[in-house]
């Protein structure tokens, strides 16, 4: 099943013939807001998951496009991150250390939002192609043999970057936290429908030019080893969301004007647009096309060197 909110943070779900209201079905968590409603859901799935049928096969669908899909997470109490979490295709001959981060929760958009790159003086800003689970229920401590039971599902994530900042704010905090740095949606797809999510295409498109292309296989720490990693220092709960990094040859320059789409096989396609007030440019190139030569320079703008 594919769930997400729609228009006033109604939820939904999303069939081959649309949007199908699930406001009925859920007029009981009316008085939540929006994340809670998603967290209840979550945690209750086995309740839900039936009436959810039913409306399916029972309930008109609205067009895609005659409706505005909603994060279908807008706030999580918790998202982490794994980083450097793929082999790159080989370059990197051992896996590296595991290692993870938490992002700002108040730094979720989704489809059709845009993301606002900050007066800042980064050298580059670039948003990181990933999936990301959504766990399902209580975590603490899960053995890896066990994870994939507390896994609810998938969706595409972006894991926005300012990079190059000087001094001490070149950590996390600065470097990943900003406002608008975490895209994610369009949807959750559950579990049931991911029967492989270590086999995966991840693509990702800026103005139309593929950029990330790359498949979940080449991912070090795999699925259940990052969730008994986090969980072992973390607690989590139903609808905290783990993204589990990129290949990072496919990186690209973020600016003004830009229209970023990103499709992981089954997951949907997530899209989201770039402002920048400063109105910065960059080469417009990946990493893999600039190899030994480092990110793209910026070439013009406030910062330019």
């Amino acid at each position: 099943m594919k769930l997400t909110f729609i228009d006033n943070y109604e939820l939904a779900a999303i069939t081959d013939d649309g949007a199908v209201s699930l406001a009925e079905d859920t007029a009981e968590l009316d008085v939540l807001p929006p994340q809670q409603r998603i967290n209840r859901v979550i945690e209750e799935w086995d309740t839900y998951r039936p009436r959810f049928e039913a409306a399916i096969a029972n309930g008109p669908a609205k067009a895609l496009t005659s409706v505005r899909l909603r994060a279908p997470l807008p706030k999580p109490t918790a998202i982490v991150c794994m980083a450097v979490n793929y082999m790159e295709n080989g370059t990197l001959k051992e896996k590296p250390p595991q290692q993870a981060f938490f992002k700002n929760s108040h730094a979720v958009i989704g489809d059709g939002d845009s993301m606002h790159l900050p007066d800042a003086p980064a050298s580059i800003f670039e948003g990181e192609a990933e999936m990301a689970l959504v766990i399902g229920r209580k975590a603490t401590r899960v053995p890896a043999d066990d994870a994939y039971s507390y896994v609810f599902g998938y969706l595409n994530f972006v894991d926005g970057s300012a990079r190059g900042l000087p001094g001490g704010m070149g950590l996390p905090y600065f470097m990943k936290g900003q406002d608008d740095f975490a895209p994610l949606g369009p949807w959750i797809t559950t579990a049931d429908e991911v029967p492989n999510p270590m086999n995966l295409a991840v693509k990702q498109w800026v103005n139309g030019k593929v950029t990330h292309d790359y498949n979940t296989d080449d991912m070090a720490h795999d699925i259940p080893t990052s969730v008994h990693f986090v969980t072992s220092n973390t607690s989590l709960e139903a609808g905290d969301v783990i993204a589990l990094g990129t290949n990072h040859g496919g990186l690209h320059p973020l600016q003004h004007g830009d229209v970023v789409e990103q499709e992981i096989e089954g997951l949907g396609r997530l899209t989201f647009n770039v402002h920048d007030d400063l109105e910065r440019t960059w080469e417009r190139a990946t990493r893999a096309e600039r190899g030994k030569d480092g990110p793209a320079p910026q070439l013009s703008g406030k910062y330019a060197p």
